[in-house]
């Protein structure tokens, strides 16, 4: 698009999700936290982000904070450069940079791998971005799929972050229908969309990009609000999984529920919707949960997330909950449990080994109290993150009675010793003063 030929535009960002145990949970098996994991591990995969940056003329449009869209754009990234993790793969990949005339079939091409995806040298990585001047037309599209073959393939989750100011000019290829190919592919691609306009048709295409992908949309309004935004999900790329997670399907009953081994799994959850898991629990195991819910769209404010161990018929055994006012895209929460916790209320499972371990089925509730904010589209529902693991069951504390009888023992041991030391303390303080008379 050439420059002043296009309305001002926008865009947004998300994922993300928390593991509790090692390398082991992470392959689908039984993760024990008191058990050393034998053999050697294999390399960690470095974290992959390639930055997709929309250099189009609408760029030069001077409304954040009084500053041009590149220039605030530039000054972020310049901050977010300097503060790169050592460890992270890194890349830029710009749209609309290099092809300044007015024929949009040359003009819909141009989009071009500035800094390669690797170890990167930051003076290189900032000079190339700060010589960047806002010139043509907007191939969102055509960048994502350069985006996806700048980070290649692997078994580790690669990341795009697009910052952009407006919806895709030269379509086709449509973006949504991109991320959306790029999501069936399996290659672990996560793009997170951030827009620096503000038009409802545009935030519409960056939420379609977003949520095809398990990303985060943000809506820009400030530099500072940029380079934190960039920042985090950068750091965020560290914390995704070797393997990816696995999708099930939640039902809003335990006796239909898909039943979840030890693993990470991804599913969406509608606003204000219950989602029922069946893990099953042996005795002497002890099992650990976590839930992190993701909102990759503008929510109502005041939320929150329950987690929920229920026994089959319905009887809760134990709860985690998280809530917030906004301020977060990711909302998690978790809890442990294990049957010598039940107190009654789960019936194990009989089984035809008396040598066997009785095992129980728990019922793992996940609910949320969001909310879409007014426009905002409710489908698909909210990605969700489930971590499942059953550890061996923590040492039972010592019984009640033990502890009591020790308790009453020293309580004795005390008051003993106290009415000894009153009675010699009074029978010294009598003498004294019965010596003081008669002197």
């Amino acid at each position: 698009m050439t420059t002043g030929r296009r309305p001002t535009t926008r865009l947004g960002s998300l994922l993300a999700a928390a593991a509790i145990t090692g390398a082991s949970l992470l392959l689908g098996l039984p993760a024990h936290a008191d058990e050393p994991s034998g053999g050697s591990a294999a390399p960690k995969e470095a974290p992959k982000v390639d930055l997709v940056l929309d250099v189009s003329g609408s760029m030069r449009i001077t409304d954040l904070q009084g500053k041009s869209r590149i220039s605030v754009a530039q000054q972020s990234l310049g901050e977010v450069i300097d503060a790169l993790p050592a460890e992270t793969d890194f890349g830029i990949r710009t749209l609309g940079a290099n092809y300044p005339g007015d024929d949009k079939t040359q003009g819909c091409q141009d989009s071009k791998q500035l800094f390669p995806v690797g170890k990167t040298n930051k003076v290189e990585a900032k000079t190339a971005i700060a010589t960047l001047r806002p010139t043509g037309w907007t191939p969102i599209g055509l960048a994502l799929r350069g985006a996806a073959q700048d980070l290649g393939k692997g078994e580790g989750t690669r990341r795009v972050v697009l910052i952009t100011d407006g919806e895709d000019d030269c379509a086709p290829p449509d973006p949504c229908d991109v991320a959306r190919e790029l999501a069936a592919q399996g290659i672990h691609l996560v793009v997170d969309t951030l827009g620096l306009a503000h038009d409802d048709k545009t935030r519409q295409q960056l939420l379609c990009i977003a949520n095809a992908t398990g990303g985060t949309y943000t809506d820009v309004r400030s530099q500072d609000q940029l380079t934190n935004k960039v920042k985090q999900l950068i750091d965020r790329s560290d914390d995704t999984y070797t393997v990816n997670p696995v999708k099930t399907a939640g039902t809003d009953k335990c006796e239909s529920a898909p039943v979840l081994a030890p693993g990470v799994y991804s599913d969406r959850e509608k606003f204000s919707e219950h989602r029922v898991y069946k893990v099953p629990v042996k005795s002497g195991q002890e099992l650990r949960a976590s839930v992190s819910v993701s909102l990759d769209r503008a929510v109502a404010r005041d939320y929150g997330v329950l987690l929920q161990a229920t026994s089959a018929t319905g009887q809760e055994l134990v709860r985690g909950t998280d809530a917030d006012n906004g301020r977060n895209d990711v909302i998690s929460t978790g809890l442990r449990w294990s049957t010598s916790d039940s107190k009654g209320y789960v019936t194990a499972t009989p089984t035809a080994s008396a040598s066997a371990k009785p095992e129980t089925t728990v019922c793992l509730v996940v609910s949320n109290s969001l909310a879409p904010q007014p426009g905002v589209q409710a489908d698909p529902g909210l990605p969700l993150e489930l971590t499942v693991d059953l550890a061996s069951a923590s040492p039972a504390p010592e019984g009640a009675a033990m502890g009591l009888g020790r308790g009453w023992i020293l309580l004795l041991t005390l008051t003993a010793a106290g009415l000894v030391f009153g009675l010699l303390f009074g029978w010294i303080a009598r003498w004294r003063i019965a010596v003081w008379r008669e002197n």
